[in-house]
């Protein structure tokens, strides 16, 4: 599926957005992603890999709820994690490979998806007994408040901002696999003399640095398209 973002349709066709990517691990990662487009099976297509994105980290989420029964169940979200890696990033890439994209359809359901798993991940987390029920829902108001920032700045300005402060999809799927190791042995953290769970720490950070992000780009973006659509 084509990670092409279409800005306007009409009869003729579309105009892509720019897609701007520059997560630390950005580089390697498009390297990996073109070596295994071209390893894969002509009957694998991108739709299977969008499928095989979603399933994996609706799973992921289910893993984490399992967790508050069996911790092993974290090392089997990892493993999930990495597949909703797998599958979220190559269908983009095998598109372009192939040179058969969809760009309207491929940026639809992608994010469509994306949603829904989203919501996976967080309830499997906040029924994991490893963070808060109020920190999960924050993390997902969160990311879904700058998903929201990121599809209207696609259409406006037409750029599609993958990655922010070098930190993007990849990214975070790295640090929640550290995160899900960690957990194995050590779920608590202590600081400041206080004792506190390690997940409500680290999904602290992220909303913070979310709603950081959220607020320094709409207010970027305001000024930006004020500008440059000033009536005398």
């Amino acid at each position: 599926m084509s990670n092409q973002i279409p800005i306007a349709t009409h009869k003729q066709g579309f105009v892509s957005a720019q897609r701007l990517d520059g997560g630390f691990v950005s580089a390697l990662e498009k390297a990996a992603l073109l070596r295994l487009a071209s390893a894969t099976p002509a009957w694998i297509n991108s739709d299977h890999l969008t499928l095989l994105g979603f399933l994996a980290q609706c799973l992921a989420g289910i893993c984490y709820g399992l967790s508050r029964w069996h911790r092993s169940a974290l090392l089997f979200g990892i493993l999930f994690i990495s597949l909703n890696w797998l599958g979220d990033s190559l269908d983009g890439t095998l598109a372009r490979f192939r040179n058969r994209q969809r760009p309207r359809y491929g940026f639809y359901v992608d994010h469509v998806a994306d949603t829904i798993a989203a919501l996976f991940l967080m309830a499997g987390l906040a029924f994991s007994g490893y963070v808060h029920p109020a920190i999960a829902f924050g993390m997902l108001v969160s990311f879904l408040m700058l998903s929201i920032e990121a599809y209207l700045a696609t259409y406006t300005l037409g750029q599609f901002q993958l990655s922010y402060w070098k930190f993007g999809p990849t990214e975070i799927r790295i640090l929640l696999i550290i995160g899900n190791i960690a957990l194995v042995n050590h779920s608590v953290v202590k600081l400041f003399g206080v004792r506190f769970r390690l997940f409500d720490v680290g999904g602290s950070v992220a909303i913070l640095g979310m709603t950081t992000m959220l607020v320094v780009s709409a207010i970027s973006h305001t000024i930006k398209l004020y500008r440059e659509e000033t009536v005398a």
